[in-house]
């Protein structure tokens, strides 16, 4: 069974296992340059116009490995050699145009940026075009396309464009929530976010053995829909193999948010969630005045890394999931709940790093959340699980919830309760598609994911309150 959706993944995981294997054998500085040509040997190119252009790709992706440009404090970056593959956009006349008589988008375009050739087929000067769209919507054969970039269309945000200089991609980084969509949906690898396995490796390694410190793992609910080639039970053992002391799971926080977000909608009327950081972020950037009414309720992970600190002193912890943005929001405490961040994909790595096939391995349960905090790992799980602490606790409040599923839908959620037009008191957030099995840092995105989540969830406790009263 395939352990990554595209080619992209399998590559930048290839980078990040020998970055993370040289730093468990203490060779990092000596094998750095020799890392490019190892994993592409010889002189045959695999994807690119030559070895040499791949190689240097490679080193580019090296850089990110180890944490990427230290001026630049956005997550998420642009490797600029990589992205040289994709033409300009705007509108572009495709080979349906018949050469009509009408030449409707002739007349619609007021800048006369449609020339006719002598077959009588259309063309679009660039330098006059305005992308207004209307010899599109006047063309009778839908002849005229829209075209974007991967990277652009999949930014609802519209952060990121081409550079005028380079026409690399380029991101405006007061506009981008760091959700990381610009980089799943890259066709080349050329967008990426930064990476601490290298910080995870060291904090590891300086533990010595968990004596000096105990670290830990928590883990993102959704780790139930990912690593399909294993028993999830499997995965955790292979975590703790890595030289982890304990993993604990993130749903667990989720159960305790539930409960103090349900208070808080009680208590001020309307809320939105705090669970999702590209979220948050997304409406302090463009709903500033709509801020006041995001829950001061810290997230399910840095809940859970509270607790832990607070039971052990001498906790060092590493939340493992599927979010980009989560890389950001752990510097934005006063207090070092988290540790360190690192997606499902660089768990991956950590694994063949070690050279671990973690299916021979024997499968543990995790058994520390509800079902409800479990499915906060996908779109509505928050929620129903506000619904579910609401009744439990015996709150005062009707709940009056809309799910936003995806940055899109929570624009327009936030747009219609500005003006009043919406009569809810809870918006649940989302800014990924489908919530956290759509988040940029995992190694699958289908269909079946919400089902394991789901079949995840059966095994975890009935009420929140059964998960909370064992802490």
């Amino acid at each position: 069974m395939r352990k990554f959706d595209t080619k992209v993944q399998h590559l930048r995981n290839k980078v990040l296992r020998e970055v993370a294997r040289s730093e468990w054998n203490d060779t990092l500085a000596k094998d750095l340059p020799d890392i490019p040509k190892k994993i592409i040997p010889g002189k045959t190119p695999v994807s690119r116009c030559c070895v040499y252009k791949e190689r240097a790709i490679l080193a580019e992706n090296e850089k990110m490995a180890m944490g990427g440009n230290p001026n630049n404090p956005n997550i998420i970056e642009v490797m600029e050699i990589a992205c040289d593959e994709c033409p300009q956009g705007g509108y572009q006349v495709t080979d349906s145009c018949r050469g009509c008589l009408a030449h409707r988008c002739v007349d619609s375009c007021s800048k006369n940026a449609i020339i006719i050739d002598s077959e009588q087929k259309a063309h679009i000067d660039k330098s006059k075009c305005i992308n207004c769209g209307l010899c599109a919507k006047n063309c009778p054969f839908s002849a005229i396309t829209d075209y974007k970039r991967p990277c652009e269309n999949a930014c609802k945000l519209k952060a990121i464009s081409p550079d005028k200089e380079t026409n690399a991609a380029s991101i405006n980084y007061d506009k981008c929530n760091e959700c990381g969509a610009c980089e799943y949906q890259c066709p080349y690898g050329a967008i990426a976010d930064k990476s601490f396995i290298l910080d995870v490796v060291r904090l590891i390694k300086n533990s010595n053995n968990n004596e000096n410190y105990h670290v830990y793992a928590v883990v993102a609910p959704s780790i139930a829909s990912q690593f399909k080639y294993a028993q999830p039970g499997q995965v955790f053992s292979g975590i703790k193999e890595l030289g982890f002391y304990d993993i604990k799971e993130v749903a667990l926080g989720a159960d305790l948010v539930a409960k103090q977000e349900a208070k808080e909608l009680a208590e001020k009327g309307i809320l939105l969630s705090s669970c999702c950081p590209s979220f948050v972020r997304f409406v302090k950037i463009n709903f500033p005045q709509m801020a006041k009414y995001i829950s001061e309720t810290i997230t399910p992970a840095a809940m859970i890394g509270k607790i832990i600190k607070e039971k052990d002193e001498k906790a060092k912890i590493v939340f493992i999931g599927p979010c980009t943005s989560k890389k950001s929001e752990i510097k934005q405490y006063k207090e070092p709940y988290i540790d360190i961040v690192i997606t499902f994909e660089e768990l991956q790595a950590l694994f063949h790093s070690k050279d671990m096939d973690i299916t021979t391995l024997e499968a543990v349960r995790l058994t520390d959340a509800s079902a409800y905090g479990r499915n906060f790992a996908h779109s509505g799980g928050v929620t129903e699980a506000i619904a579910q602490a609401i009744k439990e606790q015996g709150l005062n409040v009707t709940l009056k919830p809309l799910p936003c599923n995806g940055i899109e839908e929570c624009k327009i959620a936030l747009l219609r309760m500005q003006k009043g037009l919406l009569d809810v008191n809870f918006i649940e957030g989302m800014a990924c598609v489908d919530g956290c099995i759509g988040g940029a840092g995992n190694l699958t995105h289908n269909l079946k994911n919400k089902l394991d989540i789901l079949k995840d969830a059966t095994q975890g406790y009935k009420t929140i309150g059964e998960a909370v009263e064992k802490i």
